[in-house]
């Protein structure tokens, strides 16, 4: 965490506050959003939480999610509105404004203080003051640590709590991941001590699927599993008329690519979706095989090292096919992270 005085002043007094995250929010994005939200509010900030697209229903029990304005469902004039008038700008779980879209651009030209809080690598220098850390573990840990490192920790209570429990838990991958610290353990029990209910959260995120992305599921895992044992990868590939044939919605594909790293022998998973105006590409790996690189020197994109996304405006068939050729420049490198 940076100089945390210079926050400090910065929200001494009440200010005109919006908070904003990447396109398509997870759980971490928007739980760090809604909570970080929580606690300005008793600081006595006035606070817009602002996605720049809708989000998977199964998140919509946080609290403070009725208050949510999304941009694309909402007029640009009043969306720019808000965004100029605010004194205090936060961008959370993202470090690139292109993740948020058209808003990108009216917060580079914002005036109010841009305040970054995220733990993505290779951060693009946009805001004024920087609270990022490639080692923590979700954007939810960081705002836990803010509001400590702020002196406020007593101000964290179950309604802010719900929220960044959402975000480290569904970014630890229940807690499974490598970047599952010490500190991410302390803060959990930390919240399990003031109320938080830990069991019916993991029951709200994981257990409320519809029954046709139940069987969307079961259509992706036989027919569209593509497995590829000399390379040490597994990939889905979905078109748009697929999506369309079982009623996809917001976040029903979120998690596809864990069941294609979970393989034995895989170390590297994709899932490449027909998004219709793009393709949208999730890389999961394990090991020292880093899907960050690979996105990123590849398909326009980034993340973590064992986590991150990718597009292209190029045709489904085209990005699977060049997804495919990549990877042989890659075998010994995959070969090598077996079993690390």
């Amino acid at each position: 965490m940076h100089d945390i005085n210079a926050l400090k002043e910065l929200l001494q007094e009440p200010k005109e506050v919006m908070i904003t995250t990447h396109h398509k929010p997870d759980a971490d994005a928007l739980g760090s959003s809604l909570g970080l939200a929580g606690y300005l509010k008793k600081k006595g900030h006035r606070v817009t939480v602002i996605t720049p697209s809708d989000y998977p229903n199964f998140l919509a029990w946080m609290p403070g999610n009725e208050d949510v304005i999304v941009y694309s469902d909402n007029n640009d004039a009043l969306v720019q509105r808000i965004i100029n008038e605010s004194q205090v700008i936060f961008c959370l779980d993202f470090n690139n404004l292109s993740r948020i879209n058209e808003m990108g651009e009216y917060i580079r030209q914002a005036k109010g203080t841009k305040v970054l809080v995220d733990h993505h690598l290779q951060p693009e220098s946009f805001a004024d003051l920087n609270y990022s850390n490639t080692n923590a573990a979700a954007t939810a840990e960081l705002v836990y640590d803010l509001i400590k490192a702020m002196g406020d920790g007593d101000l964290i209570d179950t309604n802010i709590g719900e929220c960044l429990y959402a975000g480290i838990m569904t970014d630890t991958g229940s807690f499974r991941h490598p970047s599952t610290s010490k500190n991410v353990h302390l803060i959990i029990a930390d919240l399990l001590h003031i109320g938080v209910n830990t069991s019916n959260i993991h029951r709200l995120i994981y257990d409320s699927s519809s029954e046709l992305r139940l069987r969307f599921l079961g259509y992706a895992l036989k027919d569209k599993l593509v497995v590829l044992p000399e390379y040490h990868t597994a990939y889905i590939a979905i078109t748009a008329d697929e999506l369309k044939a079982y009623d996809s919605k917001t976040g029903d594909t979120e998690g596809l690519v864990n069941f294609a790293l979970s393989i034995e022998g895989i170390v590297f998973a994709a899932v490449i979706i027909d998004r219709t105006q793009a393709v949208k590409m999730s890389f999961r790996s394990v090991g020292d095989f880093s899907v960050n690189e690979f996105a990123r020197q590849h398909f326009n994109g980034g993340g973590h090292r064992n986590a991150a996304g990718g597009m292209s405006l190029e045709p489904l068939d085209a990005v699977v096919a060049k997804f495919e050729s990549l990877l042989p420049q890659y075998k010994e490198q995959l070969a090598n992270s077996v079993n690390k």
